[in-house]
């Protein structure tokens, strides 16, 4: 998939596992390395699994159409769809086959603890 990032600063932490570690710590920072090359692997966002150890889910609330993928028990990296326009299935929902292009949104600790 083609990735693309919230901010400048954000895409600068995630060209490097070095930067990673540094901003995330060790345990957060390589597991991100490991998901960003699986994700960039991915040709559509249907192929990130939604099983553990990715758990690729759709997000809700005042976070309706972004996902997020476990880094952690807590940590998640959340993202969005890319694609413009976005690949609307006729129910209404996404067509995740089509999704080929993310937006790192950020790394957080949504469940606050």
């Amino acid at each position: 998939m083609d990735i693309a990032f919230k901010t400048t600063k954000l895409r600068k932490i995630f060209e490097a596992e070095k930067e990673l570690i540094r901003v995330y710590g060790e345990l957060r920072g390589k597991k991100l390395s490991r998901i960003m090359s699986f994700l960039r692997a991915a040709s559509c966002l249907e192929n990130v699994p939604s099983e553990k150890p990715f758990r690729r889910h759709e997000l809700t609330s005042n976070r309706k159409r972004q996902f997020s993928v476990d880094i952690t028990k807590n940590y998640r990296l959340i993202f969005e769809p890319y694609n413009n326009p976005l690949p609307i299935k006729e129910d209404g929902g996404l067509d995740l086959k089509k999704i080929d292009r993310i937006k790192i949104i950020e790394v957080e600790d949504y469940h606050g603890g």
